[in-house]
């Protein structure tokens, strides 16, 4: 059977799977009895794999066989069945969620509790308490039920089911088998240990483990702990789950040296060695967006890409514009430039004449509006000057145009605010700038006594012209008191702007 064989439309009995002896259980015994359907789509899926993935997920007390000695993996999967394989590929029995009551299921039937626990976690669904438990699966529900469990993006879910998902298609046994014998391997671990790592620009590498991270190993300050460099390398920001892999990271680091062979440990392993790279990373222009602030643009065009794109963890908030790139940084025929977090990165702008100066990236501004687009800023209380010609250099980035010569822009001008809370306000321009100007600013608010409390924008919560700004050290607003608004610096105007808490 080749890799574009049909699924086969016709009942087909399996009596053993190579030299393989599949258990019966009473549930698989009785469940027989209900699933006659074959599904009759493409797949690209060998019987091969198919027989791989249910000999693996057999060994692990997953899947198990029907009475008549069979694996039925050409047949359609229902709901029922598809509730107890994923109920069993990701332990979910000391989960808990709202109690739900399915209607349509006999408390006694074989797989009750599976379809009740993945309704119950929200996982699959029951419309009035409809669980339907003989429909078909879809490719498409398979697709969201095996993202939820696994707490997963949607986007990587889909990228293994690439050699069978059909967008009117029906999953098969065998199809759900071999998705879920990949799933299982993507299950975060305590346990996860660096298998390889790779320098692929100046500020990133590439390490692969044998086992996803789990949250806490991936947060910051663990991280940090559990990544340990020689040479005086360091790590500036949490590792990323790249999508569509099973537990391959971009990591970024601080500027590396060519000319430097790194030592890793993990955890206080010894995690093995990598060369330094040299390689910076191709950006196009710099432009100035305030006095105080300019971004460099990179373009998805010259095969640069902002990991936000393709990483895990933000592929649903980049919708259609994410994607996959392989292990070899590979997708649509181009090999892809990666810019890794821009968190501690700074770069260095001199003036025509003058002395340089080093500006320090502004969090939160690496990709926002759908540019690639990075801010950065003077020191406190440094502004661009008017007319004179500016040069940036970096020792992470070669930048094609990487000069421009200053102008004046007007501030923003604060039109409103309101309070949201006793903690949190809302501030309003006159008009919505387009893009993350709020990043890193701060405004003041005086009540009548005198008494001045600060708040400090609170990062990607611009909507149109609108931020949230919360106050800062513990201050709350008083009831029934009117404050004045005033920015912190000359970044925007507020002209007899207040608020009062209600």
């Amino acid at each position: 059977m080749n890799s574009t064989t049909r699924k086969i439309a016709t009942f087909l009995t399996i009596t053993a799977l190579g030299t393989a002896v599949f258990p019966l259980t009473a549930n698989q015994v009785h469940a027989a009895t209900y699933v006659t359907n074959i599904a009759a789509t493409t797949t690209q899926l060998t019987q091969q794999q198919i027989e791989a993935a249910i000999k693996d997920l057999n060994s692990l007390g997953i899947m198990n066989g029907y009475a008549d000695q069979s694996m039925g993996e050409h047949r359609a999967i229902t709901r029922a069945e598809l509730a107890s394989l994923v109920f069993k590929t990701f332990n979910l029995e000391s989960k808990t969620g709202e109690t739900v009551e399915l209607t349509d299921v006999n408390p006694n039937a074989w797989y009750a509790p599976y379809a009740s626990k993945l309704v119950e976690l929200g996982i699959m669904q029951a419309n009035d308490g409809q669980f339907n438990p003989q429909t078909q699966v879809s490719d498409a529900e398979l697709e969201q039920v095996v993202s939820k469990a696994m707490q997963r993006d949607v986007k990587s879910v889909h990228h293994w089911m690439s050699e069978f998902y059909s967008e009117n298609g029906t999953a098969t046994r065998g199809e759900t088998a071999v998705l879920l014998q990949t799933t299982h391997q993507a299950i975060p671990s305590e346990q996860a240990q660096i298998k390889s790592v790779r320098s692929l620009n100046a500020i990133t590498l590439i390490v692969t483990f044998d086992k996803p991270l789990t949250a806490a190993n991936e947060a910051f300050a663990k991280a940090q702990t559990d990544f340990a460099f020689s040479g005086g390398l360091t790590l500036t920001n949490m590792p990323r789950l790249k999508t569509g892999s099973i537990a391959t990271y971009i990591v970024p680091t601080s500027v590396q040296d060519a000319s430097e062979v790194y030592n890793l440990t993990y955890k206080g392993q010894d995690a093995g060695s990598f060369e330094g790279s040299g390689t910076k990373i191709n950006m196009t222009t710099v432009s100035q967006v305030t006095n105080d602030t300019f971004e460099i643009e990179a373009l998805q065009m010259n095969s640069v890409v902002d990991y936000g794109y393709i990483i895990s963890a933000y592929s649903a908030g980049r919708g259609a514009n994410a994607f996959v790139l392989n292990d070899q940084e590979q997708a649509g025929g181009k090999t892809y430039q990666i810019i890794s977090s821009m968190q501690a990165r700074q770069v260095v702008i001199t003036p025509e004449g003058g002395e340089p100066i080093v500006a320090r990236y502004v969090p939160f501004t690496q990709s926002t509006d759908g540019k690639q687009e990075p801010k950065f800023r003077l020191p406190e209380g440094q502004t661009l000057k008017s007319g004179v010609k500016y040069t940036v250099s970096s020792d992470w980035a070669n930048i094609e145009n990487a000069s421009f010569t200053a102008k004046s822009f007007d501030p923003l001008v604060v039109a409103s605010a309101q309070a949201v809370s006793e903690t949190s306000i809302e501030v309003t321009l006159d008009q919505d700038p387009g893009d993350e100007l709020f990043s890193g600013r701060s405004v003041t608010l005086t009540s009548p006594s005198g008494d001045v409390l600060t708040a400090t924008y609170k990062y990607s919560s611009r909507k149109g012209a609108t931020g949230v700004f919360d106050l800062t050290n513990d201050g709350k607003l008083t009831p029934g008191t009117t404050y004045t608004i005033n920015p912190v610096g000359d970044w925007s105007i507020a002209s007899s702007v207040t608020l009062t808490l209600e």
